[in-house]
């Protein structure tokens, strides 16, 4: 139902998606989605403030589930909220969104959607067409009323931004730190280290193993709320992660994507999406890859003792985050009807034991490369800020993509962009491929999933 600014109407679901939508194109700055938990018009804590660095509040009826290219060729930034989960004392959810490098005024197709999020039909869309030097906006609020809930569209927009959105409602801003100049792309050298320790015969043994959750959030966090995101460009390839504050907990890896218009990465709620894979496959053209394509999400790692290997689906080498090589591939996505796709998790509690990481793609199954594929890739760590960058177009014939280099330079964790699409050489594999291109020295035998 298409409604009007100040109009209201019953939300009769229990839970609710909240998408944030908006257009792209040249000059467009991104969009993010947040929001407030009110009791008496205010936050009762900083925790009650949910975006893209506080992913839930403390009960975890609200949260922030990220970002996918939209069937249309935009963009979505989506929230669940459970309004039965909510606690009595929540009166108002504001449903809100910040520029980021822009103003609202240069963001076409401003609008937000809620949607029942079991059925995935629609209850309410509100359109904002009067943004203009915005940098933040209140889209619309879920409101109590006599027992009920209700959605109201709300458009009022903010010169101060997130930060000064959510002061207004009683968050306690960080200031933003100075941004250290970028750090020099390093670049690995070929290594053969002496005699490494011997590995026990066999693939590292399959544990799916899921980080563990974080603890819950009980009154207002230890720091004020930090706002801020990396994102990594070719003139800035590199941050320290280290200097971002990600130096413990679990780092989360993940690859979306969008190609010909349409969308990568978690599916819409009534939608006949599914994966990340099935929506590659199914919209590639002749140049990409096929209805039966299988793609792997990859990592070469190295620890400062000389041990090295990789995890990846082949050989069952799914890793372990409590155990050598603290990283692990949740599972090993063949159709694409998982809606998030494979994930990688990295243990940072056992940061100082790395010495390099490479995280890379491949195309295990299909014919066809990457050519027309529109991809981001996000690494989120537990604490610290979000890091996230595109992958350049890739104009070479090609089945592999090393993703993101990570280092230990003197104890400092470094993430660098790579977005580099490795050429097939004539009886090499893909793994063989990147380990040759970035100095592994691992020994190479067939293997098949």
């Amino acid at each position: 139902m298409l409604i009007q600014k100040g109009m209201n109407v019953p939300v009769p679901a229990p839970v609710v998606r909240v998408e944030l939508g908006w257009g792209t194109g040249p000059g467009v700055p991104d969009a993010d989605a947040s929001a407030l938990l009110l009791a008496g018009g205010k936050v009762r804590s900083d925790a009650d403030f949910v975006f893209y660095n506080q992913p839930a509040d403390a009960s975890g009826a609200v949260r922030h589930e990220g970002k996918a290219p939209s069937p249309a060729g935009g963009i979505t930034d989506a929230l669940t909220v459970d309004l039965a989960r909510l606690e009595p004392a929540v009166e108002t959810v504001v449903l809100a969104a910040s520029a980021d490098g822009g103003s609202f005024g240069q963001v076409p197709g401003l609008h937000v959607r809620v949607l029942d999020a079991g059925s995935g039909a629609e209850i309410a869309r509100f359109d904002s067409a009067d943004a203009t030097v915005e940098t933040a906006f209140v889209l619309g609020e879920l409101y109590r009323r006599q027992g009920a809930w209700k959605f109201r569209a709300v458009g009022q927009g903010y010169e101060s931004g997130l930060a000064g959105l959510a002061t207004d409602f009683g968050i306690t801003v960080e200031d933003e730190p100075p941004v250290p100049p970028p750090a020099q792309p390093a670049v690995p050298a070929p290594y053969a280290p002496p005699a490494p320790p011997a590995m026990p015969p066999g693939p590292p043994p399959s544990m799916p193993m899921a980080p563990p959750p974080p603890p819950p959030r009980s009154g207002p966090p230890a720091a004020p709320v930090s706002l801020s995101k990396i994102t990594l460009t070719k003139h800035a390839p590199s941050v320290s992660l280290t200097k971002q504050g990600g130096t413990s907990g679990a780092m989360r890896v993940n690859l979306n994507w969008q190609t010909g218009g349409q969308s990568g990465g978690q599916s819409r709620p009534g939608s006949s999406g599914g994966g990340w894979m099935r929506k590659l496959a199914k919209v590639a053209g002749p140049a990409g890859p096929s209805p039966t394509t299988d793609l792997d999400l990859c990592a070469l790692w190295e620890l400062n003792d000389g041990r090295r290997g990789i995890v990846q689906a082949v050989g069952g080498n799914f890793g372990s985050l409590d155990g050598i090589p603290y990283i692990h591939l949740d599972g090993d996505d063949r159709t694409g009807a998982v809606a998030t796709g494979e994930n990688l998790t990295v243990n940072l509690d056992h940061a100082a034991e790395f010495r390099r990481i490479l995280i890379f793609v491949i195309i295990y199954q299909g014919s066809g490369g990457f050519a027309g594929l529109h991809a981001t890739v996000t690494l989120q760590p537990q604490f610290g800020a979000p890091v996230d960058f595109s992958l350049d177009e890739c104009t070479v014939p090609s089945r592999v993509c090393a993703l993101a280099l990570i280092t230990n330079q003197g104890g400092d964790l470094v993430v660098q962009r790579e977005s580099r699409y490795l050429p097939p050489q004539p009886g090499i594999s893909m793994q063989q491929t990147a380990d040759m291109a970035y100095g592994w020295g691992l020994q190479w035998h067939p293997a098949r999933k």
